[in-house]
């Protein structure tokens, strides 16, 4: 697993959007890089309705927040839309990332990830890790926190 102060490792991958998402693409902004279990599941939409309704300060800050699951595209894409999320949740379907992260949980077909949270400043270093995430505890006021001190 990465730690605190540890380059981020990086990524490719396709969001919800369609589009292709690559972790340098956000060099020189704070990123919250949530990944969640499962789309569609009461937490994860707990935990995105909270992180939806922060993102205007997020982005006042220079953030961006990035949902990860091992979800297909087409299910988060649907996830996104039902909720009205205007944040990127990216498919992990290999389980790529979550592995790359250390968040990786299951095997074969049960592959999801750990609810986990990192927090990457400007320079593409890991600043914050938030574990032990339950989604009723507002996990996305703390990232917001920890976002303000680094803006």
């Amino acid at each position: 697993m990465v730690s605190e102060g540890e380059s981020a490792p990086s990524f490719e991958a396709v969001a919800h959007t369609g589009e292709k998402v690559r972790l340098e693409d956000f060099r020189g902004r704070i990123v919250v890089l949530y990944f969640y279990p499962r789309a569609m599941t009461p937490g994860c939409t707990r935990e995105g309705i909270r992180f939806n309704e922060l993102l205007d300060e997020f982005t006042k800050l220079g953030a961006v927040v990035i949902g990860v699951s091992t979800d297909p595209v087409d299910k988060n894409r649907k996830f996104a839309e039902r909720n009205g999320f205007r944040f990127l949740l990216v498919s992990d379907e290999d389980g790529k990332i979550a592995r790359l992260y250390g968040v990786l949980r299951g095997s074969g077909d049960s592959l999801s990830a750990d609810r986990v949270t990192f927090i990457i400043d400007r320079d593409g270093k890991i600043a914050r890790i938030l574990r032990g995430i339950r989604p009723a505890e507002r996990h996305a006021d703390e990232a917001l926190a920890v976002v303000k001190r680094l803006a």
